[in-house]
């Protein structure tokens, strides 16, 4: 009975530890929120630009996890994968594909995970009893309909699930998203209620709130150069959250306002392809917060599309101790 019971306290020590980790490096979401790794980015070309991107229209099947309004410009009968490394010993990655639905319906189906690697099991002694894993997945259903010439919305069902070694948590939530295009114009706007719902199975004894985020966004092309920009705001309820300040009283390189801000700027010589640059302002605070200064923020990458295959990669850092890359596949059947 007491080595269960060290057993025990020891899975639970692990759990919170990896729960800690993810409240200091999971931008964008409070500390004391759930399922945190829905804010991670599952494309490549997002992650160029700095993490987030919610209005750019592109034929890629990897942006629907941003806003599923985008499912609109994603050709028909298309699929992705991607995949990122992100923390030492973890690796993200998604699937999706899109298929349209009559004449002004696309509909789509997306999977998001986290793998963490296995970790030492040990009882309070310090004895190893064996490896545990812990893992984060989500399961979308994706449904996007043409509103009039220039409006899109969509909607994302996602079932959640977490397992870190012997506890497990289920969650229900839904995004809604819309955009609005200006083709003349080269101009797209989009608003974003990510991850509506709640857990229908707890950790523990208590339920947590999920990472709700409301975003606003537009991208914009400079006229007849082979440049556009976007510029993407998040968590437009937490103004004045006491996240910002769970390291310094007072932010440094920036303020508080700017913490909500991604920008991206992509440079098309030809059509096929794309060279991103991209800077979170959030990321480079908790950077700097964290004591690293190198490249904080800072995001690149690049993407080429050759007849029905489309390739992305990207590079960031996301962590004090490890970069990150993500490469994105797709196909159009």
């Amino acid at each position: 009975m007491e080595a269960k019971s060290h057993k025990h306290m020891t899975l639970r020590q692990s759990f919170l530890s990896l729960g800690l980790i993810f409240s200091t490096f999971a931008w964008g979401q409070e500390s004391n929120s759930v399922f945190s790794f829905l804010g991670l980015p599952t494309s490549a070309h997002a992650v160029a630009h700095g993490g987030k991107n919610i209005s750019l229209i592109a034929d890629d099947a990897s942006l629907i996890f941003q806003n599923p309004a985008l499912m609109a410009s994603v050709s028909n009968n298309s699929m992705n994968l991607n995949f990122m490394t992100y923390m030492r010993g973890s690796k993200t990655g998604s699937a999706a594909f899109v298929r349209e639905a009559g004449q002004h319906g696309t509909w789509g189906a997306g999977i998001q995970f986290v793998g963490y690697g296995k970790m030492k099991e040990t009882l309070e002694t310090g004895e190893i009893i064996g490896d545990m894993g812990a893992v984060d997945m989500a399961f979308n259903g994706m449904y996007s309909y043409i509103l009039s010439e220039r409006w899109v919305g969509g909607a994302t069902g996602r079932l959640i699930y977490s397992k870190y070694a012997d506890f497990t948590s289920v969650g229900l939530a839904v995004d809604l998203g819309i955009n609005y295009y200006n083709e003349e114009n080269d101009f797209s706007f989009s608003a974003v209620a990510a991850n509506l719902g709640g857990q229908v199975k707890a950790f523990g004894d208590d339920h947590e709130r999920l990472p709700f985020n409301l975003q606003m966004g537009f991208t914009k092309s400079l006229g007849h150069a082979p440049i556009r920009f976007s510029v993407t705001l998040s968590d437009l309820t937490r103004w004045s959250s006491k996240y910002f300040y769970h390291v310094n009283k007072k932010p440094k390189g920036g303020s508080i306002l700017m913490n909500h801000f991604n920008v991206g700027i992509d440079i098309t010589p030809i059509d096929q392809l794309y060279i991103a640059l991209g800077y979170s302002f959030r990321r480079a605070y908790e950077m700097k917060a964290a004591g690293s200064s190198h490249a904080a923020g800072l995001s690149a990458g690049a993407g080429i599309n050759i007849k029905k295959l489309k390739l992305g990669l990207a590079y960031a850092k996301y962590h004090v101790s490890a970069h990150t890359l993500a490469l994105s596949v797709g196909y159009s059947l």
